[in-house]
């Protein structure tokens, strides 16, 4: 039986205990292996083992040349698998929180119990509203360092609870830890016997992702076209892709986009052979009954419940280039499997993440978030992103050096 993945994102300002937190998990779940921990023993300075260099002493060996993955980290436990985005503090990094929080099914925002809740960790909540992630988890971090007070904690509750008002919030929830000690990470602490609610952990492990999944808007972004024109299989035509949302099953009336033609589903493959039904985030084959041509960046949804076909978008950018975004710019635009080009019509205001006012720009600067209409070439197949995150999603590229500038999400479409 495969074990269900829960991506999560950390997030935290400078020296929050980010690296710690996540070493901590790994130590104490049971993910680190004798070699490495008897590494990161000899590494450390004074009585304790630094879990911080189980992620931080692996950027060292990056930079020593050793091609190892550390933004994303990956443990399990016998309840699910887990990959963790770990996104940098600094402030003029919002774009790598953007980066790795786009996908996550959580974020865990780290707040230092001695300052609160800071411009940085309300940037950080901003961000993963924004992305609409679906469930929020506040680790009130260094409670060793404020005695364990219940005090101290509540009082950062009742500010964490006021700014997630402002905002749309889901699911949020509150853990009082120590990852220097472990208390609350995965082992209950007997330090704060007024803490009632999961460790860290146990939230991790049970937290119910499975829901958040968009099951009623069919979507299927066609990647490639299968025709292997082989004696065993001489006549086969199947689409390949990721189910982005919705249920497909054989018999499946369908609608193709942007051609506007209808047919059914006559059956959907895998590497192991047809099934039944597909759903996200499964990489299926479709095969179809009519021989239409389909091709990549067209999209299969149903008849009665089809996305936006549209060349007029409003969407929330979060800018990640230098040079900044201003109106008239001509980019390239990513959205699902099908790239168009597309022109700057209007920046129609910036967001001041730390207040949530919103104010008037000329255009966006690098990590700045604001409100952008964007006039397209070829008609994009869009939903908005509160109601989907797979096709109200999209990323902009500058065509010169074909670097990726702009994250966006679609507000409205024309």
């Amino acid at each position: 039986m495969t074990r269900e993945l829960l991506r999560f994102a950390t997030a935290g300002s400078v020296d929050d205990g980010k690296s710690t937190l996540i070493g901590r998990l790994l130590h104490d779940s049971g993910s680190v292996a004798d070699d490495q921990l008897a590494a990161v023993e000899r590494a450390s300075r004074g009585e304790q083992v630094d879990l911080s260099l189980l992620t931080d002493g692996l950027r060292a060996e990056r930079e020593q040349g050793i091609t190892i993955d550390v933004a994303y980290r990956y443990f399990s436990t016998p309840r699910r698998s887990f990959v963790v985005a770990d996104t940098p503090g600094h402030l003029q990094y919002t774009r790598n929180m953007v980066t790795g929080a786009s996908t996550a099914d959580l974020a865990i925002v780290l707040v230092d119990a001695r300052k609160g809740l800071v411009e940085q960790s309300r940037r950080h909540a901003f961000v993963a509203t924004l992305l609409r992630v679906p469930h929020l988890v506040v680790a009130v971090n260094k409670m060793d360092l404020v005695d364990w007070s219940q005090d101290v904690f509540e009082r950062i509750r009742d500010d964490v609870e006021r700014f997630a008002a402002k905002l749309e919030v889901h699911d949020l929830t509150l853990v009082p830890v120590s990852a220097l000690q472990g208390d609350n990470v995965v082992e209950r602490s007997a330090h704060m016997p007024w803490y009632e609610g999961p460790t860290l952990l146990h939230h991790l492990e049970n937290v119910h992702v499975a829901g958040d999944r968009n099951l009623i808007d069919a979507r299927f972004p066609v990647q490639y076209v299968i025709r292997p024109q082989s004696a065993s299989h001489p006549d086969y035509r199947g689409y390949a892709g990721t189910v982005a949302s919705g249920v497909f099953k054989p018999g499946d009336e369908v609608l193709v986009l942007p051609s506007g033609l209808t047919t059914r589903i006559a059956a959907i493959d895998t590497a192991d052979g047809p099934v039944a039904e597909a759903f996200p985030p499964m990489a299926v084959t479709l095969r179809l009954e009519d021989d239409l041509d389909v091709s990549r960046g067209d999209l299969v949804c149903r008849p009665h419940n089809a996305p936006a076909v549209t060349q007029d978008l409003e969407a929330m950018v979060c800018w990640l280039s230098d040079r900044p975004l201003e109106p008239g710019r001509k980019l390239a635009l990513k959205h699902t499997t099908r790239w168009a080009r597309a022109v700057v019509k209007d920046v129609r205001y910036g967001v001041d993440v730390d207040t949530l006012h919103r104010r008037e720009v000329d255009g966006l600067a690098l990590n700045d978030i604001g409100r952008v209409v964007l006039r397209t070439t070829v008609p994009v197949l869009a939903d908005p992103y509160r109601r989907n995150r797979a096709t109200g999603g999209f990323v902009l590229v500058d065509e010169a050096t074909n670097v990726t500038v702009g994250a966006g999400m679609v507000v409205e479409h024309g």
